[in-house]
């Protein structure tokens, strides 16, 4: 029987440093996300960064902590029952980090009676510290724990037809009686170091302001290139003028080069341009979370409005629209149907 297994990224248990804290060592002190020496790595993260971030972070997520738990996993959820009810195979949900583990997710697919799973990392372009990390962390539990099952992986999606199309109409959505005069694509951020380690020819990629827009092998798993393909078919479908339209990269750690330009800079710039009315959207992101609804929401728009701008809209992610979930599950039945999977 095949069965389908959706990853997204995860959340602490609970909007308290008490659980913040081992949700951040197991995020951080993966090796594809901080992707230095485990000795390096064991510094700066339980030596250096847990020493603090917890409390921070949970104050941030005690600012968009939903009654129902964790908006990341509140929105999953909810995309995967709907997901369920459109499909005529089993379909579960894990999580790469967290309580809510893919091996738990696996076992409740085997326990269905599934021994072929299409795995879906719930990220749209390809990066190490994100998709990657999915499908690794997915194969090593399958290996250890379900030898039997055969695993089969959803490319990134970031330029499918299908995909491109709901995220779309999904902003014309969120712009429906809000008069911008600028539209900000913000992706999350990665240092320029995964850039080239995920280069298969490991010499286009030099973050030069031409190899993203010149044809390579290197393109399936560049996340910079990815992510202008991604806004440039949009804005296409939406006939978005050039000038209306840019990209930028938010979170970031310091000490080390990371894609530019970086999301706060862009939002103190535009609000000192005296932008009269600048929406953001998140296409990193299927599913609404810390980094899109504290980071871009809340901060966005103060670091905006302080700096001189005026209106501001958060555009939603994807999340649990009825458009997208159909997508979802025609990819599903695709797969099952005859083995072809979203180009």
């Amino acid at each position: 029987m095949k069965g389908v297994l959706l990853v997204n990224l995860g959340s602490p248990d609970s909007p308290t440093a008490k659980d913040v804290k081992p949700y951040l060592d197991e995020f951080l002190m993966d090796e594809r996300v901080i992707d230095v020496p485990n000795w390096l790595r064991n510094i700066i993260v339980r030596g250096i960064i847990l020493q603090t971030r917890p409390k921070k972070s949970a104050e941030a997520y005690q600012k968009i902590w939903w009654e129902e738990g964790s908006p990341l996993v509140v929105i999953s959820e909810r995309f995967t029952e709907k997901v369920k009810k459109q499909t005529k195979i089993p379909v579960a949900l894990g999580m790469r980090y967290g309580s809510m583990t893919i091996k738990k997710a696996l076992q409740e697919l085997i326990d269905q009676g599934v021994d072929e799973v299409l795995l879906v990392p719930l990220y749209p372009q390809y990066a190490m510290s994100s998709y990657e990390t999915v499908v690794v962390k997915a194969m090593q539990v399958q290996a250890a724990h379900f030898p039997n099952i055969k695993l089969t992986t959803l490319p990134a999606f970031y330029k499918n037809d299908e995909y491109i199309k709901v995220l779309s109409e999904s902003i014309a959505d969120g712009l429906k009686d809000f008069d911008y005069d600028h539209i900000l694509f913000s992706y999350h951020g990665i240092p320029e170091r995964h850039i080239r380690k995920s280069d298969p020819t490991k010499f286009h990629c030099k973050i030069d302001g031409k190899c993203c827009q010149t044809n390579s092998v290197a393109h399936t798993t560049c996340y910079r290139h990815q992510c202008f393909d991604t806004t440039e078919k949009v804005k296409a479908y939406l006939g978005l003028p050039d000038d209306k339209i840019s990209i930028s990269f938010q979170s970031r750690l310091p000490n080390d080069p990371w894609l530019k330009p970086f999301t706060d800079f862009e939002f103190e710039r535009f609000g000192k341009e005296g932008k009269k009315g600048l929406a953001v959207i998140t296409p990193a992101f299927v599913a609404d979370c810390l980094e899109t609804l504290e980071e871009i929401a809340m901060e966005g728009k103060e670091q905006f409005q302080q700096a001189g701008g005026g209106d501001y809209k958060h555009i939603p992610c994807l999340n649990d629209r009825d458009d997208w979930v159909a997508v979802m599950a025609k990819w599903i039945e695709d797969w099952h149907d005859n083995e072809s999977l979203p180009a």
